[in-house]
């Protein structure tokens, strides 16, 4: 598994998104850096690192972090992780396998029709990017393209740089374990609790105007994961290390890193 290293001090692992790479976390690298040894991982099937056997399901993906965890020495890391990202810390947090645990607009808390709106929207998404694929340079330049093509991510699509918008949705556009990953998450079960006794501290964040995962599923995280804390950024979707990367790099920071063993 690909991973990129930077800064110095106690050990944080970050976990992006579907279709992201460790390129995702760019707006809170350098500032999370400032303060601890960042490891930023490419996880299987997506950016530098190439899929293994399962990557297309949660379990599979799951399996390979812990596995990868085991190998490098870095059972009960602290970890902080983004969407697909976040669910997969918080699984690390219920196996035994994490410190403390930054969980950022975590999947897996849909319910009923929302399984089949986060399905279809990611699917009508994923191919029309693909469709775009060629274009995505010139769409990523305006300010109108960037509020259609990532309105579900971002609370304020127009404002984020043009180099991000354009390295995600390419990212996004061309990770072959997408379309398997999306009906695995739509279709699988909610997140299991509670979380192992060696972890530490347990937060979740949510954008009060995240569009992929509702502000409501926030409610069902913190009843799956009772001893969490509930942290709220008010104005931002669900990518806060996009839209408020200040604030996302001040909680990770202040909840990571404790003496909790």
């Amino acid at each position: 598994m690909k991973a990129e290293r930077i800064g110095s001090g106690r050990k944080l692992l970050l976990v992006h998104g579907l279709g992201g790479s460790w390129r995702s976390w760019s707006p809170v690298l350098e500032s999370l850096a400032a303060c601890r040894e960042v490891i930023a991982i490419d996880l299987p099937g997506h950016g530098g690192s190439p899929a293994q056997s399962g990557s297309g399901t949660f379990k599979g993906l799951a399996d390979s972090l812990e596995e990868y965890l085991l190998a490098n020495d870095l059972h009960e890391v602290d970890m902080a992780g983004v969407s697909l990202g976040g669910r997969l810390v918080l699984e690390m947090a219920r196996r035994g396998s994490a410190g403390d645990v930054v969980a950022l607009d975590p999947g897996g808390f849909w319910r009923a029709w929302e399984r089949g709106y986060f399905r279809w929207t990611l699917t009508a998404s994923l191919q029309l990017l693909r469709l775009l694929r060629s274009s995505l340079p010139l769409l990523s330049a305006s300010a109108v393209t960037r509020t259609a093509l990532l309105a579900q991510l971002s609370a304020r699509p127009w404002a984020l740089p043009r180099a991000l918008v354009e390295r995600e949705l390419t990212s996004f556009a061309t990770t072959p374990t997408v379309g398997p990953l999306i009906r695995d998450l739509a279709d699988g079960p909610a997140q299991k609790a509670p979380v192992a006794p060696t972890t530490g501290r347990v937060t979740i964040g949510w954008g009060r105007k995240d569009r992929l995962c509702p502000p409501r599923q926030a409610e069902r995280a913190s009843a799956a994961f009772p001893n969490a804390r509930l942290h709220w950024f008010e104005n931002s979707g669900h990518y806060s290390i996009w839209d408020c990367p200040v604030r996302a790099t001040r909680l990770i920071l202040e909840c990571t890193g404790s003496d909790k063993r």
